[in-house]
Formats: C-alpha cells, structure tokens, sequence
C-alpha cells in the first residue's frame, strides 16, 4: 500500500490541476461586443487586431467582435440582444444614439464604473468637443472611439486645370460657389462631365445640414436634446443656400447626391470637390489617381462641421465582472497609442490629445497633413443632432432636407412643419 501512495499523490494533484484549471476557465470573463462596419474588409481586419492585441495582454478575457451592418444596425441588433436573454456587454454605436440609450435604460454611466484616479483621469483625457454627444445630465455615457468632422476633399488636377490655385480651398460660401463654378465642366452639348462640388443628401442629410447650419452661426438643438431649432431664420437660410447650389448656381446636380457612391465619383473625377467623413481618408488616399487635398469646410459667418461617428457605450445588463472588463478594453482601445494607429489605418480622428503627440501620428502628419485637418477643424466644431426619440426627430429633418432640395417645398415651409412635429415629440420631455 504504501509503494502506492505516491502514484496516489499524483493522481490526487492531477486532480487538483483538474480543478484548478477548470477554475480559471470558468473565471475567464467573455465578452461580446456589437461593431458597425458596413461591409467586411480592411475595417473588421483592423478591429480584429487591436482585439488580438488585447486578448494578448489579458488572457483571462474573451472578446467576440460581431460586425453589425451600419450604426442603425448595430443598435437595432445589440438592443435586440439586449431583450433575447443573451446580451451583448458592450457595443460602438452612433454618439448620438446617447439620449435613446438613457431612456431605454439600457447603458450605464462611464462615471459609475471608473474607481482609480488613472481611471478617472482616462475619462477626462478626450477632446470635449468630442464628448458633447456623450454626456447628459451630468455624466459620461459614450466614450469616442470612430470619430469623424466632415471635411472637403478637392481635386488639385482638376483646381490646376481651371486656373485655380490648388493649394487655396474655398474658405467661404461665396468662393465655394466662384470656384464651383470654374470647375464645373460641360461637353458641347451642354452635359455636365465635371461637377464643381458635391454635398451628399441621403444617407445622413442631417449631419450634412449641421454644417451648414453651424456655418451660419445656428445650432440644431439644445444639449439636453429636448429642443430643436429647425426653423430658425439662419436654419432656413442655409437650407436655401444648399438648395440653390443645384438649382442656381449650377455648381451641384440638382435633387439628391447619394452618399454611398459620391466617394467613388470624386475618384473617378466627377466633381472637384466632395464633403464627406474624414473617415474616408485613407481610402482616398489609397485610390486617387490625382493629387488630391482636404480641407476644413468653408464659412458663412463661421467656419463649422458637426462632430460625428461612433461611441463606446457599455450596457446595464451585464455583471459587474463584465463591466470591469469591458472598461478595461475601452481603456485600451482609446489608448494613445492604440487611438494614433487607429487614426492612421483609417482616416478617423485621434480621439485625444495624447494621441497626436505620439510619434507614429506625428510623424504620420508631418508627411501627410491632410491626416490633421479633421483634428483642427474641431475647434470649429459643434455636436452632432441628438435628441430623445433620436430616429424620429432625425427622420423629419431628413425629409425636410430632401423635400427642398427636390423641389417640392421651400425651405421655410418644410422647416416650419418639420420644427412642429419635433415640438410635439419632444414636448414630453422638457
């Protein structure tokens, strides 16, 4: 018996193992996380290795990305998850979803879940432009990650070939519609082969408008998002100014520009001059077969764009284990240096200022300053339209827009009617 102790021992301290090992499995904290990209490729490849990255750093956390579609479904389907029983911890979904969030208490403030003072100092390490659609009623609810300005993309061929200067953008509305005017090309028959500028309607046409409202001194709402200004006299002007680009002026094709292929018409030369995301930087920069510029947007009585893109937002329905560990993640994809190679792979903004003085998105700046534009366009920047019933209240503006920029209504009155049905929606909540 006794020669068989020690196998005995073995036996028992595999058992031991066993358990131990089975111990720490179950301890290993997972998390699914719901991310809008659109289609597949370079963007979920990014993603993806920064998550890689993290699961390095902390083996004990599991992190499943799932690729939802746009912003729109990216919430629809974390909320639906949400009310499956099997819910996501974590998700990047629009700033402005910040208010919708809240009402549906389905998200938990980043002020609730910081404990130390690097913590704590983390949270007040972002732009605050940055962070005007993230917090309400005293908190931090939304933590930036894929944040955009929208900034003008120019064609500098096409500038040289009009006799304009290609390192001088339009820096004001009169000079977009001048220029616009000696880029815009025609063959002998009259069809337009080049447009002077194209400002995108569908799609988001609201976080266009924010622009040109800002431009001309207006905001579109209140910060509280329980108030809306839609048919504010500066309102309406920059709504008829849009609408007059096409229809006036000639500079735009008159009705709608899509969103989704006006990327691809600027690569392909059929406009000189674009409005979109910064966020679609490096894909320009990789593509254009022209020297090409970016630009802040220009002024009417002050330069603007509205922020945009996607925040962090970690929800209620999830342990405190969870939580902590998707804190931890946030953390690190928000890091300076994690945030400068993000800006970098993407054409996104650097969340914070740190990010900028790293010396990859330094570096990456002084060779490229198109990359810096979005930064410094931000002290001109205001938040993006966010308000309760976000969809809603989104939805009656875009129809605005698109209703004058058809021809349908004048600007007065689609924003008129737009402003009452706001008020209604949003009476509740003042």
């Amino acid at each position: 018996m006794l020669r068989k102790l020690p196998m005995l021992g073995r036996t028992v301290t595999a058992a031991l193992a066993a358990i131990s090992f089975s111990a720490s499995v179950s301890a290993q904290t997972e998390l699914t996380m719901y991310y809008p990209v659109a289609v597949g490729g370079p963007l979920t490849k990014i993603v993806d290795n920064m998550i890689e990255g993290f699961e390095k750093q902390n083996p004990d956390i599991d992190v499943n990305a799932i690729y939802a579609g746009n912003y729109n479904d990216a919430r629809v389907k974390a909320l639906a998850a949400l009310n499956s029983g099997k819910p996501a911890q974590l998700s990047v979904m629009f700033s402005i979803d910040v208010h919708e969030l809240m009402d549906q208490d389905a998200i938990v403030a980043f002020d609730d879940l910081v404990k130390t003072p690097e913590e704590k100092q983390w949270l007040n390490s972002f732009y605050p432009t940055l962070m005007q659609n993230g917090k309400a009623k005293g908190k931090t609810w939304g933590i930036p990650f894929q944040r955009s300005t929208i900034v003008m993309y120019y064609n500098k061929d096409a500038f040289r070939a009009a006799g304009l200067n290609p390192e001088q953008p339009p820096k004001s509305w009169d000079e977009l519609v001048t220029m616009g005017q000696k880029l815009t090309k025609r063959d002998a028959s009259g069809k337009v082969q080049q447009w002077g500028a194209m400002i995108p309607s569908t799609g988001y046409p609201y976080w266009m408008f924010g622009a040109l409202t800002k431009q001309n001194g207006e905001v579109l709402m209140n910060q509280d998002g329980t108030q809306t200004f839609f048919s504010n006299p500066g309102v309406v002007e920059a709504l008829s100014f849009w609408e007059e680009l096409g229809s006036k002026h000639e500079i735009m094709p008159q009705g709608t520009v899509e969103w989704g292929t006006l990327r691809q018409n600027f690569l392909e030369g059929k406009t000189a001059m674009m409005w979109h995301s910064t966020g679609n930087l490096t894909t320009v920069k990789k593509n254009a077969k022209f020297d090409f510029g970016v630009a802040m947007l220009p002024a009417q009585k002050e330069l603007g764009s509205p922020t945009g893109g996607g925040n962090f937002y970690v929800f209620k329905n999830s342990s405190p284990e969870e939580k902590a560990a998707s804190l931890k993640l946030i953390r690190y994809m928000t890091a300076p240096e994690q945030a400068a190679g993000w800006s970098k792979a993407t054409g996104y903004m650097g969340v914070s200022e740190d990010a900028y003085k790293t010396a990859e998105l330094y570096d990456y700046i002084q060779k490229f300053p198109a990359a810096g534009v979005a930064r410094d366009q931000l002290k001109h920047a205001t938040a993006e339209l966010s308000t309760h019933q976000a969809g809603r209240v989104r939805k009656l503006l875009d129809d605005a827009i698109q209703s004058v920029l058809t021809g349908e209504k004048e600007a007065d009155q689609a924003l008129a009617s737009a402003q009452r049905q706001a008020d209604r929606i949003l009476k509740r909540y003042r």
